[in-house]
């Protein structure tokens, strides 16, 4: 015997979507069984062997995930979405947000370290400042001209040359040691 047979007409247009809600709640009834039988397994494998007690809590999380993880890929195949598809989108876009991240990493170290050094103040405008290579070998210095979000700007005066500017990237100034002579206030 059909299950339309036993069906009301009234239930007949939304048959396809009573089976689809009706697959949606037994397979999120089933994940919610499945995730507390694998915790109490895990929790029960730990104790019993009296291993790390952090891998109760790692082992929750990881089972947690990759079970939702999987009753998401199933509901989006019921609602048609193809799961080749969305992994496709899923790895390009995660490619992408890579490349850009790596791409603009220099970048934004210097505008973070531009940050730490407004509201540090290791230095200031008109200070004479040293970048250190190793402990005391001199190394890049001059009077602070202007402080960019990417560079500093240095004046440099050696005896024997005519002075120079240098733009040296702010996140220089937290990799190295910075030897400051603080200028005389006016």
């Amino acid at each position: 015997m059909k299950l339309k047979n036993h069906l009301p007409d009234w239930a007949m247009p939304w048959l396809a979507d009573i089976t689809l809600a009706l697959q949606i709640g037994a397979a999120v009834l089933l994940a919610f069984l499945l995730r507390a039988v694998l915790h109490w397994l895990i929790r029960r494998i730990v104790l019993r062997h009296n291993l790390p007690l952090e891998l109760i809590v790692g082992g929750g999380r990881i089972s947690t995930a990759l079970i939702f993880g999987g009753l998401l890929l199933f509901i989006l195949d019921r609602f048609g979405v193809s799961s080749m598809v969305l992994w496709g989108a899923i790895t390009g876009f995660t490619t992408v947000a890579a490349v850009a991240f790596f791409a603009a990493w220099s970048v934004l170290s210097n505008l973070f370290c531009s940050i730490l050094i407004y509201t540090t103040r290791p230095f200031r405008l008109h200070d004479h400042i040293e970048i250190l290579e190793n402990g005391d070998k001199p190394g890049l210095g001059g009077e602070v001209l202007d402080i960019h979000l990417i560079h500093t700007t240095l004046r440099e005066n050696l005896p024997d040359r005519e002075p120079s500017l240098l733009q040296v990237p702010n996140s220089l100034f937290f990799q190295r040691m910075v030897r400051v002579k603080i200028s005389a206030p006016e």
